[in-house]
């Protein structure tokens, strides 16, 4: 499905839509710019929608719905205003018969990724801030929201409607992929290594590539003994994100170099991540993933020789904690299965720049008196959020997206000399 000029579109109309893109783009920009007040009132009124429930039917989980909730906060407008002080502050005023201005980058296309139904709208949202004409390409796990969300915007607010166009393009469908391209001043891409990769391919030279790549997040405990309030707040955490998210917990690193200590902490955190899977149903479609991942990772390394890392599973229910024996930073088998490895501070920092393009979010558990000298350390070795155990996933209001305002990202200085 397509959203297009306001209305809905089959798949197969695309190659229409594409061919007549650029020219609706230019008639738009040459002809009109798209107030940020507008926008803001219009998502100040869709917050207020959301809050009442227009999207229940299409969200039946209950903590999905307590995330449209919390995203409804973010979209009124006094959150908006506040953001965007802080994000876009104020330009030098003129100097002379000098004048600096911030202008749209223009015409942006948003990759999204999947693993946040709210995701793909909350970027088109930063780009309407900005004033830009956004292109937005539904990832495949979409499942009819985003574009149920713009309908409803739309109604709000038919000014918007030459803003916002949503194709469900596949991203093995080349020829789409690059028409969108070839129609944008800006590219954001939402996902992996490889998603990048592929976007780098389509992005001509003068188009400017914004990339919010996958990050791994971690959790790093110096003395965790009579810290069971925290260790429970990491377990939800753990099973509620289903490690699935940027910020999600996949390895838990102790400050320690003795292999006691690592089953020591396993054997007691495994019951307290099962009381935590204890009150989230059973994937079934996971643990079969899980299974056959483990399966193919184990060919994969007698084909190759490889001698595989030291580690041992604790299995529980719903659940596992794998004790290892190196200190890479990597991705668990996720959904309730997180793994933990030493790693003493006085090696912290380069054992993490050794994944410095994948930092972003750390969980931090220590006594009070060491919490700022280890916030700092972290700080150096390049994280971008320390966080306590329990809020590793948690938003808020002005926060910085791997380090960067995203606004700026999607905006540019133009100076006028009159």
């Amino acid at each position: 499905m397509i959203l297009a000029n306001g209305s809905l579109y089959s798949s197969e109309q695309q190659g229409t839509l594409l061919a007549d893109l650029e020219r609706r783009i230019n008639e738009t920009r040459r002809s009109r710019k798209l107030p940020v007040g507008t926008v803001i009132q219009a998502l100040d009124q869709m917050a207020v929608k959301l809050e009442q429930g227009c999207f229940d039917a299409l969200i039946p989980e209950p903590e999905l719905r307590d995330s449209v909730n919390f995203a409804a906060g973010l979209l009124h407008s006094n959150a908006l205003l506040r953001r965007l002080r802080n994000e876009l502050p104020a330009l030098p005023p003129q100097q002379g018969r000098l004048q600096i201005r911030r202008e749209p980058l223009g015409t942006l296309l948003h990759i999204a990724a999947g693993n946040m139904d709210a995701l793909p709208a909350f970027s088109v949202i930063e780009g309407l801030l900005t004033g830009n004409i956004n292109l937005l390409k539904l990832p495949q796990a979409d499942k009819g929201l985003t574009v149920r969300f713009f309908q409803e915007l739309l109604q709000i607010e038919p000014a918007l409607t030459d803003y916002i166009y949503v194709f469900d393009t596949p991203s093995s469908d080349v020829s789409g992929m690059q028409q969108l391209a070839a129609c944008s001043d800006g590219i954001i891409v939402w996902g992996g290594d490889a998603a990048v990769s592929a976007v780098r391919q389509l992005a001509s030279p003068g188009c400017k590539l914004i990339e919010w790549g996958h990050r791994l997040g971690f959790c790093y405990i110096s003395g965790w003994t009579d810290m069971d309030a925290a260790l429970s707040d990491l377990a939800v955490h753990i099973i509620t994100t289903r490690q699935l998210l940027c910020s999600s917990c996949q390895v838990i690193y102790l400050d320690t170099d003795n292999p006691a200590d690592i089953m020591a902490f396993c054997e007691h955190f495994l019951p307290v991540l099962e009381q935590a899977a204890a009150n989230v149903a059973a994937d079934i479609g996971a643990d079969a993933e899980r299974t056959l991942r483990r399966y193919t990772a184990k060919l994969e390394r007698i084909l190759s020789g490889d001698t595989p890392q030291e580690q041992r599973v604790l299995q529980g229910k719903g659940c596992s904690v794998t004790a290892c024996t190196d200190r890479a930073l990597e991705l668990s088998e996720m959904f309730g299965n997180v793994l933990v490895k030493p790693l003493p501070r006085t090696d912290l920092l380069s054992v993490l720049r050794e994944s410095k393009g994948y930092l972003q979010t750390a969980g931090l558990i220590c006594p009070a008196e060491q919490r700022e000298a280890l916030t700092d350390l972290l700080i150096r070795s390049g994280v971008n959020r320390i966080m306590t155990p329990g809020g590793m996933s948690g938003t808020f209001p002005c926060e910085a997206h791997d380090g960067e305002y995203p606004l700026q990202r999607y905006t540019r200085i133009v100076n006028i000399l009159q």
